[in-house]
């Protein structure tokens, strides 16, 4: 992300109505290795190649926000790979991440890792060592602090329904989880801003958030959301679930979130009524069925068909309702951005 770009995003999130309406994309594993022409096994196991591709990108479209920008990731196994879970590649697929709770009571035995040491986690950091004056000479900066988030980070390492059956059957096990799961994220974000003097963001990422229940979300969800982006003093609060569900949106203020990405299955006028205008909101178009499987022109017909009825443009920055998803050409990404 460049400086103008960080800018602009703050002044979008303070709600100066910034013209024309700013682009903004998720980029990550899913999409970036396709659309540079390599194997997705290539872009997390070469520094190089994974820096290539991000450049490419930030070089190809200098007018989109890539957020978090030169995310250096393994896909869902970041995270869990620091509890120990085994960790499957293969050449053109996303890595997997195997569960290690296989008993509930295996959760009282669980230690919090050590972000400096455990899994994958030391090589995100060297990742960006590596490559931030790099990143810098090319114009831009490292800004946000990533984690998943702690109901994703558990249904790994539990199995996703059995975790949610747990929050039922097992109130008192998950909470432990959870608290668990919590300070080794809040612990993984403290170290990445004490690594990079430049972050001035928090990116949390969760869609199990949007499989749970008004009652079950503000018991299981939102004490332990809240204490995450309460734990660094950042000016850019973002979190992702482009679940289905409304659930966590009237909330995400108190949560301290200030800036929502979202399903493509609500409006921005829906979660505009909803945040009561006091979240900025990153949507929102049909990622697989419009932005990667349609054409050109019905990419410009739903950027239209998600702008138009919104009367307050502030506090909109364009985009998917998610992250960029594969196969998005570069052809559909220059018909969204002529649209604005």
């Amino acid at each position: 992300m460049t400086y103008e770009q960080w800018d602009k995003l703050l002044a979008v999130i303070n709600g100066e109505l910034v013209e024309p309406t700013p682009v903004g994309f998720i980029i990550d594993s899913p999409w970036l290795p396709g659309w540079a022409g390599i194997s997705t096994l290539d872009y997390f196991s070469s520094e190089q190649i994974w820096f290539e591709a991000n450049l490419k990108a930030v070089r190809q479209f200098p007018d989109v926000i890539f957020l978090p920008g030169f995310w250096a990731e393994f896909g869902m196994c970041t995270e869990p790979s620091a509890f120990g879970s085994k960790c499957s590649w293969r050449e053109n697929e996303l890595p997997f991440a195997d569960k290690i709770i296989t008993d509930i009571e295996g959760i009282h035995s669980l230690a919090k890792p050590n972000p400096k040491t455990d899994g994958l986690l030391p090589f995100v950091l060297n990742r960006l060592k590596h490559y931030q004056g790099q990143i810098e000479q090319a114009g831009h900066t490292i800004k946000f602090a990533v984690s998943r988030g702690p109901l994703n980070v558990a249904s790994f390492l539990m199995d996703t329904t059995e975790f949610l059956m747990a929050i039922r059957t097992n109130p008192d096990e998950t909470h432990k989880l959870l608290g668990i799961v919590t300070d080794f994220i809040i612990d993984w974000l403290e170290l990445q801003a004490e690594t990079f003097s430049s972050i001035d963001g928090v990116l949390i990422l969760d869609d199990i958030v949007g499989f749970l229940g008004g009652q079950d979300f503000k018991q299981t969800a939102l004490p332990y959301l809240k204490r995450i982006f309460e734990s660094l003093q950042t000016n850019v609060k973002f979190f992702h679930n482009d679940a289905a569900g409304l659930v966590c949106a009237p909330y995400l203020e108190e949560i301290g979130v200030n800036l929502f990405n979202f399903s493509y299955e609500h409006t921005l006028a829906e979660m505009k009524t909803l945040t009561n205008n006091s979240v900025t909101l990153l949507g929102n178009i049909p990622t697989r069925d419009v932005l990667a499987a349609g054409t050109a022109q019905q990419v410009r017909d739903s950027v239209t068909a998600a702008l138009d009825p919104v009367t307050d443009k502030s506090r909109i920055i364009l985009s998917c309702g998610g992250g960029m998803p594969p196969d998005v050409t570069t052809e559909n990404i220059e018909a969204f951005l002529s649209t604005t």
